[in-house]
């Protein structure tokens, strides 16, 4: 444990499990969405749906669907600001069972279509745990700057993503795959140790097969 354990992150209160951890959930489900949302469902299990209200966390999960940082000040409007950008916003209270207390699945619609769904777990000190993307399982803790690629199963694209990693001088902790079926949606995660300052999602975003590349940086945004 360090002092940042202890402190917690800079945010927008009154709680980092509550607010913060939120927020970040949000923020990676806007990521993983390459259109422009025009709607969203939030449902909450645990916690945080009995909770919510009182502690901002309908507030910072939309704050972070609206690309907002734990620290943006913008969080205590986030519900009027997505109404004047004609988000759509649907908040819903889950008695089902969850696996944390602190938990949400989050559905983006797109102004083409598109849908992303992520389940995330807000764990503690402002850290997350992500669980799903798309329905497939994933195991996404923020504690390493990780690479998210959501792509096609297809032969060739992993090995590529990883031989242009090595060839940036990146070097992979943890690499682990995901897939809908042969030869349908499937999602890279890659930890690396420590940070790259390089752009590399703009590349992996250009690889046949890459339908979205995202950068979650360790214990940030």
């Amino acid at each position: 444990m360090n002092i940042f354990d202890i402190i917690g992150p800079v945010m927008i209160g009154p709680s980092s499990s509550h607010t913060a951890g939120a927020a970040r959930i949000g923020k990676i489900a806007s990521l993983l969405m390459k259109e422009k949302i025009v709607e969203a469902e939030v449902e909450l299990f645990g916690s945080f749906a009995k909770t919510y209200k009182g502690h901002g966390t309908d507030k910072a999960l939309v704050g972070g669907i609206l690309g907002m940082n734990p620290d943006d000040e913008r969080i205590r409007e986030s519900l009027t600001l997505a109404n004047e950008q004609g988000v759509r916003i649907h908040i819903l209270e889950s008695t089902k069972p969850c696996k944390h207390p602190n938990s949400a699945r989050i559905t983006l619609k797109g102004e083409q279509g598109a849908t992303v769904t992520i389940v995330g777990a807000s764990v503690g000190g402002g850290n997350i745990f992500v669980s799903q993307i798309d329905g497939m399982e994933v195991s996404i803790n923020g504690q390493n700057d990780t690479l998210i690629v959501v792509h096609q199963d297809v032969p060739g694209v992993v090995g590529k993503v990883a031989e242009f990693l090595g060839n940036c001088g990146i070097n992979v902790c943890n690499m682990a795959l995901s897939r809908e079926n042969k030869g349908g949606k499937a999602i890279l995660c890659i930890s690396i140790d420590g940070h790259t300052d390089l752009d590399v999602t703009t590349y992996i975003n250009h690889f046949a097969g890459v339908e979205r590349c995202i950068m979650l940086l360790a214990g940030g945004n």
